[in-house]
C-alpha cells in the first residue's frame, strides 16, 4: 500500500517515513501544501498523513481540496495543536482521524492500520489464489492451511500481486506500490523478494510450477485461480 506523508519538518518527515516503511508501506514525502494538493489529488495513494502547519497552503486547506477530488482516500491529520476546536475543524473538512504531536510510534502504526482496514472492501479482506490464503485484516498468510511467516515487505509484495491476479504486473508498478518513488530502478531488490516469496510459498517439488510466473521483459503474473484440492 502507498502512503503520502505531508510534513515540512525534515526530522518529523524522516521519522514518519521510517516508521511507515518499517511497517511495509511504500511512502512518498512532500513538504508544501501545493505539492500535497497535486499529489493527493492525482496520485494513487491508499492513505494521506497530513500535518496542519505547512508553508503556503495549510493542512486544513489541503484536506478540503484533496477531499473534493478524492472522496474515499483516508486522511490522518497531525498537529501540535491539541485543542478540541482544531480537531473538530479538521474532521469537519473531511479528515478521517486526528493525532496530536507528540505521539507514540505504536499508536501511529495502529491508527494507520485501522484506517487502511476501514477502507478495504469486504470482498477484498481475504485474498485466495489456489492454496494461498491472505487475510488483510490480520496480515496473515496461509498455504494449504499452514501459516507462512513473512516480513512486512514480503507481505506487501504478495498482497499487491494477489490483488492484481490475472494480469501482468510490471517492475515499475511493483516499485511504485510496494516501495516508493526513491526506489532504484537498476536494483535487483524486486527479484530478490520474488525469490523469497517463491521459497516460502511454492511446494518443495521441482515438478510443481511456481504460483508466481515471470514474463521476461514484461513483469510477473499470478493466475486467477481459486481453491484447489489438497
Amino acid at each position: 500500500m502507498r502512503i503520502l506523508v505531508v510534513e515540512d519538518d525534515p526530522r518529523m518527515a524522516n521519522l514518519l517515513a521510517r516508521v511507515l516503511r518499517e511497517s511495509g508501506y511504500a511512502v512518498d514525502v512532500v513538504g508544501e501544501g501545493s505539492d500535497a494538493v497535486e499529489r493527493g489529488s492525482f496520485g494513487d495513494y491508499d492513505l494521506i498523513v497530513l500535518d496542519i502547519l505547512l508553508p503556503g497552503i495549510d493542512g486544513f486547506a489541503v484536506c478540503q481540496q484533496v477531499r473534493a477530488t478524492m472522496s474515499e482516500t483516508p486522511i490522518l491529520m497531525l498537529s501540535a495543536r491539541s485543542e478540541i476546536a482544531d480537531r473538530v475543524h479538521g474532521l469537519d473538512l473531511g479528515a478521517d482521524d486526528y493525532m496530536a504531536k507528540p505521539f507514540a510510534v505504536e499508536e501511529l502504526r495502529a491508527r494507520v492500520a485501522a484506517l487502511l482496514r476501514r477502507r478495504a472492501l469486504p470482498p477484498q479482506i481475504t485474498l485466495t489464489v489456489g492454496n494461498i490464503r491472505l487475510n488483510r485484516a490480520k496480515h496473515s498468510v496461509e498455504v494449504r492451511g499452514n501459516v507462512v511467516e513473512l516480513t512486512a515487505k514480503e507481505y506487501s509484495l504478495l498482497e499487491y500481486l494477489l490483488l492484481n491476479r490475472g494480469r501482468i504486473v510490471t517492475r515499475q508498478e511493483i516499485a511504485e506500490h510496494v516501495w516508493d518513488e526513491h526506489f532504484d530502478p537498476f536494483s535487483n531488490l524486486i527479484e530478490v523478494y520474488v525469490g523469497r516469496l517463491r521459497q516460502k510459498i511454492d511446494l518443495p517439488s521441482e515438478k510443481q510450477a511456481s504460483f508466481l510466473k515471470t514474463r521476461r521483459g514484461e513483469g510477473y503474473f499470478v493466475e486467477d485461480l481459486r481453491h484447489e484440492p489438497d
